[in-house]
């Protein structure tokens, strides 16, 4: 791992400033990337907000328009930019991407080495996680993804961490100058047994590799290729279910088979209390639902640990 200057930070602004890339919130399904400009608006069904009433204020804050509508201003976290990003290809999400991270043990000072970049989702959480002082070094085969993905990491102000090249990892290998010298290796490619031997040479001894597929097949492939210069294969399918929490008026009068108020009512006058039983029955209720559009199978995620030779 190369070594942290500990005199070195991140350095983040709270405050929104004039030129800034901001995360739009409408409501948790509805964000989107925007560039602040001093004379710029944004109209949307809320009304018209004005960028000049947004510069000065925190990160966080909620802003109203000229009707009363508002929306809040969000960081471009790496989350959040997995949210809003422009879809060149398919991408990771928050749940396989943080398993990536802590499985291939990234950490500040990291050197690290990815293919393909496609969209970039992944990258962005890469470079994070090497900040201050390590650096990312990813590859695509497709010269205008590679332009497009560059424009977003100069947007989201990552540029100095990641370095991104126009290569076919699959046919070429990573170039010889990172040989030996990369703490991990990430590979989202269609065929990656022909990119596994060019990642062993640039591990370091006991570097870790993922691989990203789709198809159980390209794992079978794949781990039969890592098994000769890989130890401790594993392969994980990670699967996220989330929850929608929401505070609703519930009529507990009428229900689908069961008369909840009836089995209220019946408690409280075996419990003795008194007669404002309505007045609790149509009262706010906290509701934690499962949500009704759930995201299944992404893909299936290889780790294997280079074999330290003696």
């Amino acid at each position: 791992m190369l070594p942290i200057d500990p005199t070195k930070k991140i350095s983040f602004s709270h405050i929104v400033c004039d030129g800034d890339l901001v995360i739009v919130y409408e409501r948790h399904d509805n964000m989107k990337a925007v560039k602040v400009c001093q004379d710029s608006v944004l109209q949307n069904r809320f009304g018209v907000f004005k960028h000049s009433d947004w510069i000065g204020k925190p990160f966080g804050s909620k802003v109203f328009s000229n009707k009363g509508g508002f929306i809040y201003l969000l960081a471009p976290t790496p989350e959040l930019w997995t949210l809003v990003l422009s879809h060149r290809t398919q991408i990771l999400y928050i749940a396989d991407i943080s398993f990536v991270v802590m499985y291939l043990e990234i950490v500040p000072g990291c050197l690290v080495l990815e293919s393909g970049t496609g969209s970039g989702s992944l990258t962005m959480s890469l470079a994070r996680a090497v900040a201050p002082t390590g650096h990312v070094y990813t590859f695509d085969f497709h010269e205008q993804r590679v332009t497009s993905a560059r424009e977003d990491f100069e947007k989201t102000e990552v540029s100095n961490l990641v370095t991104v090249g126009v290569r076919d990892i699959q046919g070429e290998g990573f170039p010889e100058e990172f040989s030996g010298l990369a703490d991990s290796v990430f590979l989202d490619l269609p065929q990656p047994w022909l990119a596994i031997p060019s990642a062993a040479k640039m591990l370091k001894p006991d570097g870790a590799l993922c691989s990203f597929s789709p198809c159980i097949e390209q794992v079978q492939r794949a781990c039969d290729t890592l098994i000769s210069k890989f130890t401790d294969i594993r392969t994980f399918e990670v699967l996220l279910r989330t929850y929608e929490v929401q505070e609703v008026r519930m009529d507990c009068s009428q229900g689908d088979g069961v008369n909840l108020g009836s089995l209220i009512r019946k408690r409280r006058r075996r419990s003795g209390e008194g007669n404002n039983v309505q007045d609790n029955l149509s009262s706010p209720t906290v509701m934690a639902r499962p949500c009704s559009e759930a995201k299944g199978h992404t893909g299936y995620l290889t780790f294997a640990r280079l074999k330290c030779l003696s």
